[in-house]
């Protein structure tokens, strides 16, 4: 099945559909327009969902933990007002009768292979690095390969999207280093740029002059489509997980870095390449990096995975991972972990950050107020990427 058959299928059985016209036979009408997702002036947002018929229903914000409950009218249009809340991309999905659903009235949604959401941006008094902006922007573009490592893929069809800065130069003197950026679990190689806005970031921090110019290769991130395919339950099987990195990171040093070395004026060697990721990403980024010193200088996790079962004790497996790691051989000029304080990976990050120092490794270790979403992610590339490529 295609990518965009995949997510089809997804939004049909999430309910996002639009409603028919038995659904809207079911119950009183409700009011034929309305803002279901309302930016207030006072730094709330209210969402609006029309079921007359449901019992309860609830939105999902990713600026809380928990879905909050909406309150339903005389005519099935159920609202919630937040409280105030600081300028920022949110996400969001409503959850009817336990159905998570979609909103059929914002055609701005995540892209994901397990649990689709809609955004919307609560802008600040002056607009934040992942608005659109007036300042230099550099290209985004997609490729597509035939793989031949990664296994149960469309057509063997691989995807992978390159950030290079404005003003790319393809005969530029010395050529550009280059930030591999891998995404979270049940995340497309897409979710960088839909709902991180690396690109809009990367523009900001370099019309800022606060980074070097960089090429951001963000590939998709499964050696093997299986392990997203078959839900959450994957994490609890040691031996999945290690066969998925194993593919991955083959297909990653084999293929997809040939690949953009060969396409891109990329600067040669260890010194010019960066490896960095979140979750699944982040456990990725770490187990590759640090056992390929030789190709990466500098490595960096956020929210990592960085376990290998959920299995009683959820006990990190960094020794079986990562072995024989010796801070002096690897020569990192960065081992960069962040986790957001409220995510439920930040102690098995302040264990891997520990077993580092073991190993003779000065981690920099940055803790965010956060949870397991965007809202920490993209100021956790705020804070990665400028401490790439700088010279001594």
């Amino acid at each position: 099945m295609s990518r965009p058959l995949v997510l089809a299928a997804l939004l049909l059985s999430l309910g996002a559909a639009v409603p028919s016209l038995s659904a809207a036979a079911q119950g009183p009408p409700a009011p034929l327009a309305f803002q279901s997702h309302q930016v207030n002036p006072d730094d709330t947002l209210t969402f609006r969902y029309s079921a007359p018929t449901a019992k309860a229903v609830e939105v999902a914000v990713d600026a809380y933990l928990k879905p909050l409950p909406m309150t339903r009218d005389a005519n099935g249009l159920w609202s919630l007002t937040t409280p105030v809340l600081p300028p920022e991309i949110y996400q969001y999905r409503f959850i009817e009768d336990g159905i998570t659903k979609l909103d059929p009235l914002n055609a701005d949604t995540t892209q994901n292979y397990v649990t689709l959401t809609n955004f919307v941006l609560l802008p600040g008094p002056t607009p934040a690095p992942w608005e659109l902006t007036d300042v230099p922007h550099g290209r985004v573009d997609h490729h597509l390969y035939t793989t031949h490592v990664a296994m149960n893929l469309p057509e063997n069809q691989e995807g992978y999207i390159v950030y290079t800065p404005p003003g790319y130069d393809a005969k530029h003197k010395g050529g550009y280093p280059v930030l591999y950026l891998l995404h979270g679990w049940s995340d497309t190689e897409g979710a960088w740029d839909a709902s991180g806005h690396a690109n809009l970031i990367l523009d900001r921090l370099l019309a800022e002059q606060k980074i070097v110019p960089m090429i951001v290769v963000m590939p998709q991130g499964y050696g093997d489509l299986n392990f997203v395919d078959h839900g959450w339950g994957v994490w609890g099987q040691p031996q999945q997980i290690a066969e998925n990195l194993t593919l991955y990171s083959k297909m990653l040093l084999t293929e997809i870095l040939p690949a953009i070395e060969h396409e891109y004026n990329v600067a040669p060697g260890r010194n010019n390449r960066a490896i960095a990721g979140l979750s699944m990403g982040g456990l990725e980024s770490l187990t590759i990096g640090l056992n390929h010193p030789d190709d990466f200088a500098y490595v960096g996790g956020m929210s990592s995975a960085i376990f290998g079962s959920k299995e009683e004790g959820n006990d990190p497996t960094f020794d079986r991972d990562i072995p024989d790691l010796n801070a002096k051989k690897a020569n990192l000029r960065l081992l960069w972990v962040g986790c957001g304080t409220t995510d439920g990976l930040i102690k098995a990050n302040r264990d891997f950050v520990a077993w580092t120092k073991t190993k003779g490794f000065d981690p920099v270790a940055v803790e965010t107020g956060g949870a397991h979403t965007w809202l920490t992610w993209r100021v956790n590339l705020l804070q990665l990427t400028p401490l790439l490529f700088r010279s001594e």
